[in-house]
């Protein structure tokens, strides 16, 4: 029997992402992204639940999203799914099931403003959207090098 591992999400970044580079140069970008569903009840009662996807991304992707994205920040992820698995030092096994990143997409417009999916969406030729907390690109910077794929 075959199967399939896909996951497309779009939320917000909980936190700053948390960028590291391994002794072998790879570069991994982890942060968490809040998913919200709406929904109403049998009795007719608005109420939203959240969901926090732990995210993990390599190479260039992981060094482009650190650079670009922040807490606060809508992302578009499609990736597949991941299970953990390790055991405490008491010897309790646990589990975690995250999100590897295999492609993202910029979503809203400059500046952080959010506009359900307008703006700048994903790779294009030109900058993604700079964030007013970090280093904005400038004219010189050569954004072919910022596309992952």
């Amino acid at each position: 029997m075959a199967s399939f591992n896909k996951v497309i999400l779009m939320g917000n970044l909980v936190a700053e992402p948390e960028m590291r580079v391994t002794p072998g140069g790879m570069s991994i970008c982890k942060f968490t992204i809040a998913v919200n569903r709406q929904f109403t009840t049998k009795e007719g009662e608005q109420r939203e639940e959240v969901a926090y996807v732990d995210i993990d991304s390599f190479g260039r992707s992981a060094e482009v999203i650190s650079k670009y994205l922040g807490k606060g920040s809508p992302i578009l992820v499609e990736g597949r799914l991941r299970q953990d698995k390790w055991e405490t030092p008491q010897g309790e096994k646990r589990s975690k099931l995250m999100v590897v990143c295999e492609s993202f997409k910029f979503v809203g417009g400059r500046d952080g403003e959010s506009n359900g999916g307008g703006g700048n969406e994903g790779y294009e030729r030109s900058a993604p959207p700079p964030r007013q907390t970090k280093a904005a690109p400038t004219q010189e910077d050569d954004f072919d090098e910022d596309v992952p794929f």
